[in-house]
């Protein structure tokens, strides 16, 4: 998917929601545990009563591979699901992968190719030919990790040096990298003040923002200092979400809550124009 497709959804939607789906089976529903394969029904649940309020969906794969390879053949029915019965949607590989440049490659093609995700998200600590790799890839996108929202982010990531903190170098040295207009940036929304600094460096980017919800993000003050004209942000929500109610009803309160958020982000848009 393109970043022309993805406006598209958010204008007809009035939405920039992705919804994180991080399935652990000791938080679902226990009806659920007696299905063949609760984690896809999880899923599947989950994405039929939202489809319509979000654009994304962003499985965290550490949430997939801790079940082996059950896990891992629930996450490709969860993506083959997504993309024969809501191609519009743009989904993410919540992978944060980043290696040697064959290794990145190979990571690639696992993703985008036996996945078909539209995107991942990878770690930049490696420079540029750990992500170059997953930048040639023609209509996928790369979500580099910019400053995210965890407590210890800023460990690293705010060192400071000789041109400025460490994130921001991040920032700039990826525009310079093969192929950079593939490149979305993950910035957390528990760190909102920094929005307006990060915005002079990559004015026109998607930023994929965690941390609204569970982890205390304020998607207002997020979208304050971080909204462009073609609205530049995918807002993520995960347990908030998914686990909204722990019932038969699971579904219908999540999509009460992704609603909730939904109608935020139109009042947003709308002011916005």
């Amino acid at each position: 998917m393109n970043k022309s497709a993805l406006i598209a959804q958010i204008k007809q939607k009035e939405s920039f929601l992705c919804i994180g789906l991080d399935v652990d089976l000791a938080k679902i529903p226990t009806h659920l545990l007696e299905k063949k394969d609760p984690i896809f029904e999880f899923n599947k649940q989950l994405i039929d009563a939202t489809h319509n309020l979000a654009v994304a969906y962003k499985p965290n794969i550490a949430f997939y591979e801790a079940y082996g390879i059950k896990g891992w053949k629930s996450l490709k029915k969860t993506i083959n699901y997504l993309n024969k019965n809501y191609p519009e949607i743009f989904t993410i590989a919540d992978a944060k992968r980043g290696d040697i440049g064959n290794t990145s490659t190979r990571y690639a093609k696992a993703f985008f190719e036996d996945l078909n995700f539209d995107s991942i998200t990878v770690a930049p600590y490696m420079g540029s030919d750990s992500v170059e790799p997953f930048l040639a890839f023609e209509n996928k996108t790369t979500i580099l990790l910019a400053l995210t929202s965890n407590k210890g982010g800023l460990d690293f990531q705010g060192l400071k040096t000789n041109t400025g903190a460490l994130y921001k170098n991040v920032l700039k040295t990826a525009l310079t990298w093969k192929n950079a207009q593939n490149l979305m940036f993950v910035v957390g929304a528990t760190k909102p003040a920094y929005f307006a600094e990060i915005r002079k460096i990559v004015p026109n980017h998607f930023l994929l923002v965690p941390g609204v919800g569970a982890q205390g993000g304020n998607l207002q003050e997020v979208c304050n200092h971080g909204l462009t004209k073609d609205c530049g942000l995918l807002i993520n929500s995960s347990r908030g979400i998914i686990y909204a109610g722990n019932d038969i009803n699971f579904a219908k309160a999540a999509k009460k809550e992704a609603f909730r958020l939904q109608q935020e982000m139109k009042i947003i848009l709308n002011e916005n124009n």
